[in-house]
């Protein structure tokens, strides 16, 4: 029989807003025994927060009094703002998917533990397409948990946050940055000539850049930036750049390279 201290603090730890990963490796179980403890499919009266220990295992959190990862929620958003879709299927169910390039492996497990920690109770599969991987996940909830979800591409209707999103990405700044990069943006190298006396110098700096064609997904990731005191300058009508070197050091420090 398992050990009731170790679930109880698993479930201490994921409240703190650590990774199932992170859990597991703390608690010295497994990855699965930690989805499971979480989606409440096993010893569900050890959750403190759940009346009566009973709660279905595929409740939404916008529909129930399930606690929602915000820290993860935050992350998972920008992930779909910019790469991600919802289509509606039969029988009401709804298929969430995101694009990851196969060149970031790490992005891909890092968006499918998004996908699972934002509504445990469903499954979260890998569906290869040329250059990239589809991560998906089909439940009836998902227009719920974003409501942005509408006919047609979303640079052509309006874009907003409802107001427990905007809450959220308040408190969990650095994670939806953090998620808009890792979707449709990138750090790079910029390589400049500066004209010099007897001939040309070339020189490199490192920035960060974000494209998108919806306005208002560029005025959500700017208004985060402006929460964040980080420098940013619109190069065109769909690209944003982060380069002073003090901002391109704030984003290094929560952003991190794909991997």
């Amino acid at each position: 029989m398992l050990d009731e201290e170790i679930v109880r603090r698993a479930w201490r730890l994921k409240q703190q807003g650590l990774t199932d990963h992170a859990v597991a490796r703390a608690c010295g179980v497994s990855v699965g025994a930690i989805r499971k403890w979480r989606s409440g499919s096993r010893r569900p009266e050890l959750h403190p927060d759940r009346p009566g220990g009973k709660q279905p295992r595929s409740d939404c959190p916008r529909c129930s009094y399930r606690p929602l990862d915000k820290r993860q929620y935050a992350y998972r958003l920008g992930l779909y703002l910019g790469d991600g879709h919802i289509a509606r299927q039969a029988k009401g169910v709804y298929k969430l998917e995101i694009a990851c390039a196969d060149a970031w492996p790490g992005l891909i497990d890092a968006a499918a533990e998004a996908v699972g920690s934002v509504l445990p109770g469903s499954r979260v599969g890998r569906r290869q397409r040329t250059g990239c991987t589809m991560v998906g996940s089909y439940s009836k909830h998902w227009p719920c948990l974003f409501p942005q979800h509408g006919p047609g591409r979303k640079h052509e209707r309006k874009i907003e946050l409802a107001g427990w999103q905007r809450e959220i990405t308040d408190q969990r700044t650095e994670e939806f940055v953090r998620g808009l990069i890792h979707s449709d943006g990138c750090r790079s190298m910029n390589r400049v000539r500066r004209p010099l006396q007897g001939g040309n110098r070339w020189y490199e700096y490192p920035r960060y850049t974000f494209t998108n064609v919806s306005l208002d997904i560029q005025r959500l990731f700017t208004d985060a930036l402006d929460r964040l005191g980080i420098a940013w300058k619109q190069m065109n009508a769909t690209d944003i750049s982060v380069a002073r070197r003090e901002a391109v050091a704030r984003l290094d420090g929560f952003v991190g390279a794909k991997y």
